[in-house]
């Protein structure tokens, strides 16, 4: 049985440096994602994780509900994130953003490029969705369909439950699922719109 992050943090506390190397291990991917959330930029978001995870190992002392970590953790991460866009401002407006990655699958190579060049498109489509998204669901559902977190690691980190954060993931689904059909249904009507100017 793995040990709970308060475990952890008290073995930490106590000059185990193994025991802080485990809760990195743990939040890395929600850490970055969410940086990447922030920054936009994949260098960008590296930097901001090493920085959140050095702040956080700095002001560990501080914690004082150690089963809190996951939500402290985020907080360091926005917070860090938000000291890089400002540091970074002028930089950043000046810069046109990198497409997101997206790993092809084997299925969209043997289609063609054609194919790839949808897929391509619909993976943007649904990155543009989630920028539409209330804040409150965005994060959620990065953690769990982009970094493909459970639940449970999900609540861990935003320090939601289980069961809320079910429960936001499927109001945020149902707000994307309506935001890409009209998104569709203007492209469709798009073209009729410009014939008839």
């Amino acid at each position: 049985m793995h040990p709970g992050d308060a475990d952890l943090i008290i073995q930490c506390l106590a000059g185990d440096t193994e025991a802080y190397g485990a809760l990195v291990k743990r939040y890395q991917g929600a850490v970055y994602v969410t940086a990447f959330y922030y920054v936009g930029r994949y260098g960008a978001a590296e930097d901001v994780t090493q920085e959140t995870f050095w702040s956080a190992y700095r002001n560990l002392r501080s914690l004082k509900e150690h089963t809190k970590f996951g939500p402290w953790l985020r907080g360091i991460a926005t917070r860090t994130a938000a000291n890089w866009l400002r540091r970074n401002m002028v930089r950043v407006q000046q810069e046109t953003p990198l497409p997101h990655r997206r790993t092809l699958s084997i299925e969209d190579v043997r289609r063609g490029p054609e194919a790839m060049m949808r897929a391509a498109e619909r993976y943007e489509q649904v990155h543009e969705a989630i920028d539409v998204l209330p804040e409150r669901y965005r994060l959620p559902v990065v953690l769990r369909y982009m970094q493909e977190l459970s639940y449970e690691e999900i609540a861990r980190f935003t320090g939601d439950t289980p069961d809320e954060v079910r429960a936001i993931l499927h109001r945020a689904v149902n707000q994307l699922r309506e935001i890409l059909v009209q998104k569709t249904t203007m492209e469709v009507d798009a073209p009729w719109r410009r014939a008839g100017k």
